[in-house]
Order: C-alpha cells, then sequence, then structure tokens
C-alpha cells in the first residue's frame, strides 16, 4: 500500500478498507454483553462489504493485543458519542464529521431539534454508505448533509455549498484521521476549522503524539504484524477450506497508509489560536469506561491524546 497527493479509494480498499474494519470493530462493541454503545447499523456494511469480497478483520479473533486493539476504539467511540450528545445539549445545532468513514453518528445519536449534520469523506465511501443504509430503510435522525470531497481538497467551499453556516457555533469531530494527511495538510486542516469556527465552537480530535510517528515506533509495529501474519498462516494449515468466521485473521498493516512525518502539537496549536483544550490519554480513557488495556503488552494501544476543545 501506498499514498500520493491526489490518491482515490473505494470502501474495501487502501484508506476505505481502515472505515470497515472500525465498522467491524463497532459491531463487536454492540454485541458485547456489556457495550459502551450500540451502533445497529454496523453488521449492514460489514455483511455489505464481505458480500463483495471484503476479508473482515481479525479483533475478534487475534489475541490479547486485538481485544487491547478493540477496547481502545470502543473507549474512542464513546468518547466522540458523549461530545457530540453534550455539544447539544449546550445548545450547538450544527455538526461536522470530517472523514466521517461508515460513522452512523446522524442516524443512531439523540439530536437535538433543528440540527443538521455534515459528514466530509471521498465519494465513493458515501456512496456506499447511503446504498447500504438505504437497502436497509434506515433514516438519520437529524437533518444530514454527505459532502463528498477529499480534505486536502476545498472542503470548505463544499461545506459551504451544502448549507454549513459559519456564524452558528459548531460541533467539530476529527476521529482516526491524523495520519492519513501529510503533515502540511494537516495544519492546513485545522487552519480551514479555525476559521469557520464562530465562537462557541466545539472541536474533538484524536491527536497522535510523536512517539507514534517515530522511526521505532513504526519498526516495532511492522515487525508485530509481520509475526502475527506467520502465525496465522501456521495456524490456518492445510486441511478443509473455513468459513470467513472461523479462519485465522492476520493483523491488518496500515502502516503504509499513514505520512510518518513530524507534527504540529495540536493541542499547543489550538491553545495558541484561541480554544480553551481539555485533554485525556488513551490509557486513561479507557480506564475511565472500564476497559483497561493489558498491561503486559508492548504499545497495546496507539499513542494517543483525546482532545475536547471549546473556541473562546
Amino acid at each position: 500500500m501506498s499514498r500520493t497527493d491526489d490518491d482515490t479509494w473505494d470502501i474495501t480498499e487502501s484508506v476505505g478498507a481502515t472505515a470497515l474494519s472500525v465498522a467491524r470493530a463497532r459491531a463487536v462493541e454492540t454485541d458485547a454483553e456489556h457495550p459502551l454503545y450500540t451502533d445497529p447499523y454496523a453488521h449492514y456494511f460489514v455483511e455489505a462489504a464481505v458480500e463483495a469480497g471484503w476479508r473482515s478483520p481479525f479483533l475478534d479473533h487475534g489475541g490479547e493485543r486485538a481485544k487491547a486493539m478493540a477496547a481502545y476504539i470502543a473507549s474512542r467511540t464513546k468518547f466522540f458519542d458523549d461530545f457530540f450528545t453534550t455539544a447539544g445539549a449546550n445548545g450547538i445545532d450544527q455538526a461536522v464529521i470530517l472523514a466521517a468513514g461508515l460513522d452512523t453518528r446522524a442516524w443512531r445519536l439523540p439530536w437535538i431539534d433543528a440540527s443538521t449534520v455534515y459528514e466530509i469523506d471521498q465519494p465513493k465511501v458515501l456512496e456506499f454508505k447511503d446504498r447500504v443504509l438505504a437497502k436497509h430503510h434506515a433514516q438519520p435522525a437529524v437533518r444530514y448533509a454527505a459532502v463528498a470531497v477529499d480534505l486536502r481538497h476545498d472542503w470548505p467551499m463544499a461545506l459551504r455549498q451544502a448549507g454549513f453556516d459559519p456564524s452558528t457555533p459548531t460541533a467539530w469531530s476529527a476521529e482516526g484521521l491524523l495520519p492519513y494527511l501529510p503533515a502540511v495538510a494537516q495544519d492546513a486542516l485545522f487552519e480551514q476549522i479555525d476559521a469557520l469556527s464562530a465562537r462557541g465552537s466545539h472541536l474533538s480530535v484524536e491527536a497522535f503524539g510523536e512517539v507514534f510517528y517515530s522511526a521505532e515506533q513504526l519498526d516495532r509495529r511492522q515487525k508485530r504484524v509481520a509475526e502475527a501474519r506467520r502465525a496465522a498462516a501456521e495456524a490456518g494449515g492445510s486441511g478443509p477450506a473455513r468459513s470467513e468466521a472461523e479462519s485465522p485473521m492476520s493483523e491488518p498493516d496500515v502502516t503504509g497508509l499513514w505520512y510518518m512525518e513530524a507534527r504540529t502539537d495540536v493541542a499547543q496549536w489550538l491553545t495558541e489560536h484561541g480554544w480553551e483544550v481539555s485533554a485525556i490519554a488513551a490509557a486513561d480513557l479507557m480506564a475511565r469506561y472500564r476497559r483497561p488495556a493489558p498491561a503486559d503488552l508492548e504499545d497495546p494501544v496507539p499513542d494517543t491524546v483525546l482532545l475536547d476543545a471549546r473556541k473562546i
């Protein structure tokens, strides 16, 4: 896998497939005995993708590291769910979900009256989402606008053309996004968000630390992926073909999709530009939701901090 400045993708390839992996994780969490949230639509996306030939990730097959990552995704999802619910409770009725993927918050969260949710992502990703949800007669719980544009292009214009009002306080989210943008595009993204945000706007970000982008961390992850794939191949062995649910899955390697470049510190940048920022580290967030990562695993979850910022 490699990236280019103007690459595009369908839902089962490149960055698009990561949205399916996250949807698979949401489906697993929905089926848990005591889920942090429920997403009744996640299974629909996975089923449609499998029918199209996609192989689901190993989150429910892959041992302690896979369980840790599933717990991280569950905690992250809950954090952003709570962010939007709280923003609505504070009277914010305009929301923008950047790189929305197969997010279904416009369908499954309680929104205050007259709210509008804008989702920005690649055209083929949003087309797949619309097609699957329409097939199951799912209706958004809010006014909803899909904005099909690459975040490396002029997305502010596309957003305005869809009806976005920059004079109104907005709840913004950037979840599972930043490593997939070049460093210069990340800087531009926050400059554009800031320019479009009225006073009182809120922004929630999954921010990645210096360790995440380090060569040492990348090398460790790639070695773990290679080891997991060897183990999966050995476990598969020979014999009768197995079903999708029974076959061992190897750890997906998405490192080729990331831009491993030094980055601006997001919390610092926001603070310097007039945002009041609170932050919680991934491990602390998981502990808050009683989904702690195993203490005996090296790098059990990504080096991230979840930010909640308000423009003052």
